[in-house]
């Protein structure tokens, strides 16, 4: 996005007549080796081990997204698709985590400013103007263990205190 201090880049930015829609994508895998599709294919995913990263990466996503909808004409769509099932499902800890309030399992709402180890490391910070209702969705069921992918989509609409700008001829 230019016009800003600092240069943001965006997955895939669609262009049409009534708007333009910014994408964000994240492919977060555990480990996992089959085959899929017609015709089969063998498939060796590696598993990214860091489900706390994949967390905070993701609503880093949403708060670019949030940024680049400063127009009317203006929205964005993050995705996630994994197999990693702690993504998904909320667990019960004795102790809170680091990216306790990160947390993006189905069901979540996620508002506000979010601290990352309540505050301790202001770098990870995450505010939201908007406020998202998680519900993750089944992507694909193959064979074996950590085999099940399900998707995130979360939309961003614009933000409508901002005009958009005047057209360039």
């Amino acid at each position: 996005m230019r016009g800003s201090a600092s240069s943001e880049y965006l997955d895939l930015l669609c262009l049409g007549p009534a708007g333009r829609t910014a994408v964000e994508f994240k492919y977060v895998t555990r480990q996992w080796s089959g085959t899929a599709g017609t015709p089969p294919e063998e498939y060796a995913l590696r598993g990214h081990n860091a489900p706390d990263v994949a967390r905070r990466d993701f609503l880093r996503d949403i708060g670019r997204l949030e940024r680049f909808c400063d127009r009317e004409d203006q929205n964005g769509l993050a995705l996630l698709i994994t197999n990693e099932a702690s993504l998904w499902h909320p667990r019960q800890r004795r102790m809170p985590t680091r990216d306790e309030e990160f947390r993006i399992h189905h069901g979540r709402e996620l508002s506000g400013t979010l601290l990352w180890a309540s505050g301790s490391f202001p770098d990870n910070t995450q505010v939201l103007r908007g406020a998202y209702t998680l519900a993750w969705r089944p992507y694909v069921q193959l064979e074996g263990t950590g085999a099940e992918f399900r998707c995130l989509a979360v939309f961003i609409t614009p933000n409508p205190a901002q005009p958009p700008p005047p057209h360039e001829a």
